[in-house]
């Protein structure tokens, strides 16, 4: 009886020698990700499961049927590790009904604002109209600088950079516009330093263009705050943090361009003096901000007026005193919005902007403006990838962009 006894418990030790053996097995056995396109959304939850996975649903419009599979993170093939499990589902609505329920239409005008300075007076106390500081507007006041920055907001524009304008990259989300704000003239007022912090960083005075601009970054996120600012050789105006302001403002998303470096009147210039005024002011930025400006001249006084102006071609391309230098773009005087980039009516070397100043809606102010635009404004899909339009627009696109969507 007692040999019986030890038999068994041999058997039952070896029983559960293998139980763990088989055990280990199963848990060290890589599981494959099987593609779950064709499965409905309970089996997915119950493979979610059974296989230790934190299941992510999104919903995305698609011509497909509601609850489709679309995409998912963990892609047919790859081992199952722990971790999340991403699907993206048709949400059943086709992408013809967005379009038409937001009016997509990528071939819509754009507005790129033209600004110089703003000062920090109430509109009020001005002698001119609205927020004007000065006869022409080209002085704010930050009073209707900011009423500005809401207006833009609530009308459903989202900042871009002026550079991917000139390139057609158009990052914005569905059923928002784009809008490109620039700066002329380096003004102290632009970015006012009040001194050293102590760590040796710059302290921006809040209500200086900037110090706007930067409290916008933190009350609407989804605004993407940036602008383009146009200095001549005097750069900001302050010798002691022209190089740290220049640095800062390219670090914290803003773009700097040549507004040549004299002030030039482009219309009066020589061929050399015309040349000498881009070059030095790239030569300057080459020295403080080597190859993170942006190759964009916004033309002082607007000249000259025309493209076909003798000087304007060394605006564009030039040698001076061995330096060589190009330029993508220029940007014209305050006037009205331009063509979409994909439109084929677009020039992307000679650009419009419309002047930030107020006129009782007359004569192309802010008010006017944005009255034209209404019905006209770029409006997007949401994508940056494709380039959606009405089919009434298809004669417009420029042959050049090959993924076009009409409906």
């Amino acid at each position: 009886m007692k040999k019986i006894r030890i038999k068994k418990q041999g058997w039952l030790i070896l029983l559960i020698i293998f139980i763990v053996i088989m055990m280990t097995i199963n848990l060290n056995k890589e599981v494959v990700m099987i593609d779950l396109s064709s499965y409905t959304i309970s089996e997915v939850k119950e493979y979610a499961e059974k296989n230790h996975l934190k299941l992510i649903i999104k919903e995305e419009y698609s011509d497909l049927k509601k609850d489709t599979i679309i995409n998912q993170s963990i892609k047919p093939g790859d081992i199952i590790k722990k971790g999340d499990l991403k699907i993206i589902i048709s949400n059943g609505l086709s992408y013809t009904d967005i379009y038409k329920e937001y009016q997509v239409n990528e071939l819509g005008f754009i507005p790129v604002m033209m600004y110089h300075g703003t000062q920090h007076v109430k509109s009020s106390e001005t002698a001119y109209t609205g927020g004007n500081v000065d006869r022409e507007g080209y002085q704010r006041t930050t009073e209707a600088f900011i009423k500005d920055l809401e207006f833009y907001y609530q009308e459903g524009y989202r900042m871009i950079r002026l550079e991917d304008y000139v390139k057609g990259i158009i990052d914005v989300e569905l059923g928002k516009s784009p809008i490109v704000l620039t700066f002329d003239d380096g003004l102290q007022n632009n970015i006012n330093v009040l001194g050293l912090d102590d760590e040796g960083e710059i302290m921006i005075d809040p209500n200086s263009t900037v110090g706007i601009l930067e409290s916008y970054k933190k009350k609407y996120p989804d605004f993407k705050i940036t602008a383009t600012f146009f200095i001549n050789g005097g750069l900001f105006q302050q010798p002691k943090y022209n190089n740290q302001i220049l640095k800062w403002l390219i670090k914290n998303g803003y773009d700097i361009g040549n507004h040549s470096y004299g002030h030039a009147n482009f219309k009066n210039t020589s061929t050399e003096q015309t040349k000498k005024e881009i070059a030095r002011l790239y030569q300057q930025l080459d020295d403080i901000i080597p190859n993170q400006y942006v190759h964009i001249v916004a033309l002082p006084f607007g000249s000259p007026f025309v493209d076909t102006h003798p000087n304007y071609k060394y605006i564009l391309e030039g040698t001076y005193q061995d330096y060589h230098y190009k330029t993508i773009s220029t940007l014209k005087v305050g006037y009205k919005s331009d063509y979409s980039p994909y439109d084929k009516r677009f020039n992307s070397k000679f650009i419009n902007r419309i002047r930030a100043y107020d006129n009782n809606g007359l004569e192309f102010d802010i008010e006017m403006n944005f009255k034209l635009l209404k019905d006209t404004k770029y409006i997007s899909d949401g994508s940056k990838d494709k380039i959606v339009i009405p089919e009434s627009e298809i004669t417009n696109i420029n042959p050049h962009y090959q993924e076009v969507i009409s409906y």
